[in-house]
């Protein structure tokens, strides 16, 4: 079994999720007592998130290549990244590691064509609905077509990722809130909705959704297993 080396803290409430799908994962398919060698690096989200807001990324893009050179130094075999956002600086992890990183977006991609589905919509933080290093690695190098909420739901839906989910703060209006964007989403022409945030399972599922839902955080802890275990 290969030693995972997960980048996570950003939040802490997701990457608990990270910790546990992979576990359950790792005993499910490999039986008896068996569990994932795992190493971890928690940040303070604090600094990540001032960062973030402050369009600092090539600072954030060093401290996190540098939990990723610490992980490959402690014996990790490959990297996992606990973040959807913080995948824009994925290029600056990549090229001063000495171990691949397993790409959220990849891995959301593969599950997508598994699903027949051609157009998604998207679900996240402001960074990554509208920049282009998620939706346009999604459209260039998979073939996707992505569409985005309009800006007032993106708006809400930032805003309720980082003064809620990130908090661990569930609330009902926030999950209607939600439903509202994927249903609009759905009625645009959407076949499946991609939840490129986290920490959004949290707060719907496919429960809430009439088209396939797409949990980036599940889906990027069973692509680590399959890894691990290949």
């Amino acid at each position: 079994m290969k030693t995972i080396g997960l980048i996570g803290g950003m939040s802490w409430e997701s990457t608990v999720l990270y910790y546990q799908s992979i576990n359950v994962q790792v005993k499910a398919r490999c039986g008896g007592l068996h569990s994932a060698k795992i190493l971890l690096h928690s940040f303070d989200f604090d600094e990540i998130e001032r960062y973030q807001r402050l369009g600092e990324w090539g600072r954030a893009g060093e401290v996190l290549a540098s939990a990723g050179r610490a992980l490959a130094q402690a014996g990790a075999d490959f990297l996992v990244l606990c973040t959807n956002t913080m995948h824009k600086v994925a290029p600056q992890i990549e090229a001063s590691c000495p171990i691949p990183l397993l790409h959220i977006a990849d891995a959301t991609a593969a599950s997508i064509k598994r699903a027949g589905i051609e157009t998604v919509g998207l679900l996240g933080t402001q960074f990554t609905m509208e920049q282009d290093f998620y939706v346009g690695r999604l459209r260039e190098k998979h073939g996707l077509n992505v569409l985005v909420p309009e800006p007032e739901a993106r708006a809400g839906i930032h805003r309720i990722i980082y003064d809620e989910l990130c908090l661990g703060v569930v609330e009902a209006p926030s999950r209607a809130f939600y439903r509202q964007a994927i249903a609009d989403l759905a009625g645009r022409g959407a076949q499946g909705i991609v939840f490129g945030c986290t920490e959004i399972t949290m707060l719907v599922g496919q429960g809430d959704s009439p088209v396939t839902v797409f949990d980036t955080t599940q889906i990027h802890a069973h692509a680590a297993v399959d890894l691990a275990l290949s």
